[in-house]
């Protein structure tokens, strides 16, 4: 029995930059496979969010190109120990693809966890999955959030209900991925203790 270490990274056009290197590389140096997931196998443009002065909302610039690994259509979920949904403007169209849905409601369904980050909690609201849970996501997801039963926090950067992290921004990257480690090593535990079990 082979402990899977490969970790589905779902986004598309218009992801945000540094939510998705930041993950790409985080995971690599722990020792895990992240698989960037997308409508179709090719390179995506990706933007970087920030804010300037002056202006009431964040601006959107171009990005960096990564090449995606995998299309929706392809994802087996059982091939995978967590999903992560990065933010940007690529979960407002994505969210409309009934394959990226049903893929993340299977994530849910097998009890696995569902890692999701600033605009990211678009896809989980559309799922059906933040009705009753604690959710942190950036600021003007958080109508969406409550308006389907979902629980907005305002004072963690950071926050883990049942299987579902969930973040407000790559500002919270320390605070979020301190959490998504910490479930990550659950799972590396469960896996490790169940193959002893198994070499006896």
């Amino acid at each position: 029995m082979k402990t899977s270490k490969k970790i589905l990274i779902m986004t598309g056009d218009a992801g945000e930059s540094f939510e998705i290197l930041y993950a790409t590389h985080r995971l690599r140096e722990a020792g895990y496979t992240p698989v960037i997931a997308s409508p179709s196998v090719r390179k995506l443009n990706l933007v970087m969010h920030d804010f300037e002065p002056g202006w009431d909302t964040y601006v959107e610039r171009k990005g960096y190109l990564v090449e995606s690994e995998i299309s929706f259509n392809d994802v087996i979920v059982e091939d995978y120990i967590a999903v992560l949904i990065p933010g940007g403007r690529a979960p407002e169209y994505l969210r409309n693809d009934s394959t990226v849905i049903k893929i993340v409601q299977k994530f849910w369904e097998a009890d696995k966890f569902i890692f999701a980050i600033c605009h990211g909690v678009q896809i989980l609201v559309t799922a059906g999955l933040v009705n009753q849970k604690k959710i942190a996501c950036y600021e003007h997801v958080r109508f969406e959030v409550e308006s389907c039963g979902g629980i907005y926090v305002i004072s963690d950067e950071a926050v883990k209900d049942d299987k579902i992290v969930t973040g407000k921004t790559w500002q919270s990257h320390p605070e979020f991925y301190r959490i998504v480690f910490d479930c990550l090593r659950t799972i590396k535990n469960k896996l490790g203790n169940a193959e002893a079990s198994i070499a006896l």
